[in-house]
Formats: C-alpha cells, sequence, structure tokens
C-alpha cells in the first residue's frame, strides 16, 4: 500500500528531512502543533507496529531518542511527548507505522486524556495472565 508517508519518503512530495538511516525516516510534520514537531516513520510501510519487524520497531524508537535529544537542545520546551498510535481507533490518522515526537509547552493546548479505570489487583492479574508475551 503506498500511502503520503511511502511518496515523502521517495521524493515525491516536498517535505524537509530531519534524519535517516537504513531502517526509518524523520521529516518534520506540516501541521507542526509545535515548533520542532518531527515524525518518524519506518522506511517498510507497515500499517501497525503489530505489523513491523523488531528490527524496525526498535529502529523506530533509537531516532525517537537521537532526535528528542535535539529537539531538546534546540527548543528547550518544557517536556517532550513521544506518541505512537495504531489503528483509527488509537488515534492513527495515516496507515503508514511512525511516532511523533512533539515539543510541549505548559499551556500549550495540547490534551491527552482518557478516562481512568481502576480494577482491582485480581482483574490486572486475569489481564495479564490472557497476554501471552514470547
Amino acid at each position: 500500500m503506498t500511502t503520503i508517508f511511502s511518496k515523502i519518503i521517495h521524493g515525491e512530495i516536498p517535505h524537509v528531512k530531519v534524519w535517516e538511516d537504513e531502517h526509518v525516516y524523520a521529516f518534520m510534520d506540516a501541521g507542526q502543533v509545535n515548533p520542532g514537531h518531527v515524525l518518524v516513520a519506518t522506511r517498510k510501510p507497515y500499517e501497525t507496529l503489530m505489523d513491523a519487524d523488531e528490527e524496525s520497531a526498535a529502529a523506530m524508537m533509537r531516532a525517537a531518542a537521537r532526535i528528542a535529544k535535539a529537539v531538546q537542545a534546540a527548543f528547550q520546551p518544557d517536556g517532550i511527548t513521544i506518541l505512537q498510535a495504531n489503528k483509527p481507533a488509537g488515534w492513527q490518522t495515516v496507515p503508514h507505522l511512525h511516532l511523533h515526537v512533539l515539543p510541549r509547552y505548559k499551556g500549550d493546548g495540547v490534551d491527552l486524556a482518557w478516562p481512568r479505570k481502576e480494577p482491582a489487583l485480581e482483574k490486572l492479574r486475569e489481564y495479564a495472565e490472557k497476554i501471552k508475551v514470547s
């Protein structure tokens, strides 16, 4: 599947590159939430994190860490949000695996909130039992 990010990575759409290696391609988000907002996308067109190989997923986070340090030095934000979303219900708007490196400032108007549920410890154990990590 060809996505807007695939077109960016292949130089088919004007963009501003920040960094790249053999696994990921980072570029400025055209819809800057705050100055220094960078997207880090996998070169392979995985749709979600669950589709990706471990090497690409790890490379994406390594790149995000490097870029976050550079954004911190350049813009001196009060904080940085690293956000990775999967599928529309998980807030993913482009079906190409990526994450946001988003500089944050007190009072910047960005909101990320969800209703907090606090199940009993036994229920948490039940949930954990259902997750089989290999």
